[in-house]
């Protein structure tokens, strides 16, 4: 497999595994699982977690009744990942190594395909259109895949919440992303993100089309919420929470907000007749 030797060295060191619990990660996190409550078909369906990393959506979801088979390109996830599913009451179908752009399963052979990770480090154009379009091989007539996308302003964004853009070198960065769209951390500094692609919202929908999916989306993830200075404090309160999902959902699609939301999502779908 073809994957940049630092976004390997960037997930083996166990990053991905504890991200969704602190911060805007714990944001990010209830947002998938309300975006994945009203895009998912009801269980039993076959779902193949592409880019599952260490199994954080997967081993939920075979909980809940779907055969879930999570693939990724980093041996540590899937390590973490078989791990995790042993100790749960019901096991995922599957886990192994494997790149989203050649998928080892038939073709018409999934109900949905989860994209949430892999077209964050296909930095080329036809590698992220090569992954979608293997995602629409697999699905079944009708079948979904669910996109998750960094947003062309991430680094920009991070650069404001971490205070990174008190650094020149940040700066030069952040000028490149915004141009172009691919990220680079030079000298791999530490919590800098790796090696990526940060699409435009335009783009995203651009590349589903193109691959031949019936296109839903894309919505922000975290939205207005990435401006809040205590997401902590928001998220611990029962009812605050609530609040802060209300909004978030009322204004995923507005398309003056969408870019400033570090993480996108979006649906294919593959069309019925095909």
């Amino acid at each position: 497999m073809d994957v940049a030797r630092d976004v390997l060295q960037h997930y083996s060191a166990g990053v991905e595994r504890d991200r969704l619990t602190t911060g805007m990660g714990r944001l990010e996190e209830l947002r998938t699982w309300d975006v994945l409550g009203r895009w998912l078909p009801p269980a039993p369906a076959v779902v193949l977690d592409v880019g599952g990393g260490p199994g954080h959506y997967a081993t939920p979801l075979a909980a809940e009744g779907y055969d879930v088979h999570l693939l990724d390109v980093v041996p540590l996830h899937v390590e973490q990942a078989r791990r995790t599913s042993e100790a749960s009451r019901r096991p995922l179908a599957s886990a192994q190594v494997a790149d989203a752009r050649a998928l080892p399963f038939a073709d018409t052979s999934a109900d949905v395909v989860l994209l949430m990770g892999p077209l964050y480090h296909l930095v080329e154009r036809a590698d992220r259109l090569s992954a979608l379009r293997e995602s629409q091989r697999v699905l079944r007539p009708g079948g979904i895949v669910i996109v998750s996308a960094v947003s062309r302003f991430a680094s920009a964004l991070s650069g404001f919440h971490s205070g990174f853009l008190r650094q020149e070198d940040f700066l030069s960065v952040v000028a490149v992303d915004l141009e172009t769209g691919t990220h680079h951390n030079p000298d791999n500094r530490p919590g800098w993100f790796t090696t990526a692609y940060f699409h435009h919202p335009a783009e995203l929908t651009e590349e589903i089309a193109e691959a031949g999916l019936e296109l839903d989306g894309p919505v922000a993830l975290e939205g207005l919420g990435g401006a809040a200075p205590d997401i902590e404090g928001l998220l611990d309160d029962d009812e605050s929470r609530l609040r802060v999902l209300d909004v978030l959902r009322r204004t995923e699609r507005e398309p003056s907000l969408i870019g400033m939301s570090s993480h996108l999502m979006a649906l294919g779908r593959r069309p019925s007749d095909q």
